[in-house]
């Protein structure tokens, strides 16, 4: 075999070993599925593994917990019990799937332990889960704080914080509660913030508690950019509903989220879908946490196909294989229009979202459209009743 040959025969080495992080969490990596890293963990891990603080700012969808995930695990000191590894997030649906992506990543790590504590969750299973020493712990601020006021969690051995959705964390007035977090633990201990956006609330906690943080910016592009195709219907108010059935019955999307703007109509709809015989559940402010958690794990698993929400509980939903977003309402902030579209188009799949826009609607899509610098495909019905492309009169689902 020549010397070219030879070369040619090795194979390329794994992206994570390149780095040094271990056999078990590569192992694991190529067992969750994944063959490449994202730019934002090309970017973070290096940086982390290096000791240094780091603020992230990357969109949703671009492997952000698996960016912070792999070094923290590197961490951990497998025969201290002490909590070594806190990860901070807003609300209890994403606290809890940061935690089963971080169980996942740690699957080949015998004797790590992780426990994921958050309001909602009865106090005795939470004290079971720290009884058993975890090393590692996602939790919400407000109900971590409870703990460490109660005398059940002391952060004074965490090596690396991480606060994830720092924006939307500090938004929803957690700034004192992450501030008293932070501030019980070693003032030398490694503070990582990922944030969608920049605002006064997160630079004013980097600049208090970071030391010398190394910026990392990922753009919505690329490779990283959610391959997400937007459309809008033309949609009476009256005819939303009907739209609506027309491309439900099309069978072309299996994995399904619509946003409704209030409780009220959430609800309405998604007992209107049932009784028409689709496989539907809601979620909205008024469901209680145990039905939220129970409707939240069925649609991971696939159980029923269409997610009916308000933005408020959608918050933090990061399921990957969702295959179309409907906008039934139009949102009232620009940027609840990019959160809700991007629940599609993640994981490098393709995704599609549909707004429903009726003439009263038009000038608040052209407030969303400068927002967004996006002009997205416009469809409307035909007097046939056949969805068709606005610019050419085709029928759409030629298309699909």
């Amino acid at each position: 075999m020549s010397e070219l040959e030879k070369k040619e025969a090795i194979p390329d080495s794994h992206p994570l070993e390149a780095i040094g992080i271990s056999s078990e969490v590569v192992r694991a990596f190529d067992w969750m599925g994944f063959k490449t890293l994202t730019s934002i963990q090309e970017k973070c891990i290096p940086l982390m593994m290096d000791g240094h603080d780091v603020i992230a700012i990357a969109p949703t969808g671009t492997g952000k917990t698996l960016g912070f995930g792999i070094p923290m695990l590197e961490y951990v000191n497998l025969d201290d019990p002490c909590v070594q590894e806190v990860v901070l997030a807003p609300t209890r649906e994403l606290a809890q799937q940061i935690a089963d992506e971080l169980t996942h990543l740690a699957h080949f790590i015998k004797g790590l332990k992780i426990a994921v504590i958050y309001g909602g969750q009865p106090f005795v299973k939470q004290m079971r889960a720290l009884e058993r020493k975890p090393q590692v712990l996602v939790a919400t601020p407000g109900r971590l704080l409870d703990h460490m006021e109660r005398g059940n969690i002391r952060l004074n051995a965490v090596h690396t914080m991480v606060l994830d959705e720092a924006d939307e964390m500090l938004k929803m007035g957690f700034i004192q509660d992450v501030e008293k977090i932070i501030e019980s633990a070693d003032p030398n201990r490694q503070l990582v913030m990922f944030s969608a956006t920049t605002n006064q609330d997160v630079l004013t906690v980097s600049w208090k508690y970071q030391h010398d943080p190394i910026e990392i910016v990922v753009q919505a592009e690329a490779e990283d950019k959610p391959k997400i195709t937007q459309y809008i219907i033309e949609s009476d108010q009256k005819q939303k509903y009907d739209h609506l059935l027309y491309l439900l019955d099309t069978d072309q999307y299996k994995r399904i989220m619509i946003f409704c703007n209030t409780k009220d109509m959430t609800a309405r709809l998604c007992e209107r879908l049932k009784k028409a015989g689709y496989s539907a559940e809601c979620l909205h402010g008024d469901v209680r946490q145990s039905q939220r958690d129970k409707v939240m794990s069925g649609f991971r698993k696939g159980e029923f196909e269409i997610l009916v929400a308000t933005d408020v509980a959608a918050r933090g939903i990061d399921v990957d294989d969702v295959e179309a977003v409907f906008n039934y309402d139009l949102p009232d902030k620009q940027e609840f229009y990019v959160h809700r579209i991007g629940r599609t188009g993640r994981a490098k799949r393709a995704g599609v979202s549909f707004s429903f826009v009726s003439f009263r609607d038009s000038i608040r899509m052209d407030e969303i459209l400068r927002y967004i610098h996006m002009t997205p495909i416009t469809l409307c019905f035909d007097d046939f009743g056949t969805l068709c492309y606005k610019e050419d009169g085709k029928p759409f689902l030629e298309g699909v």
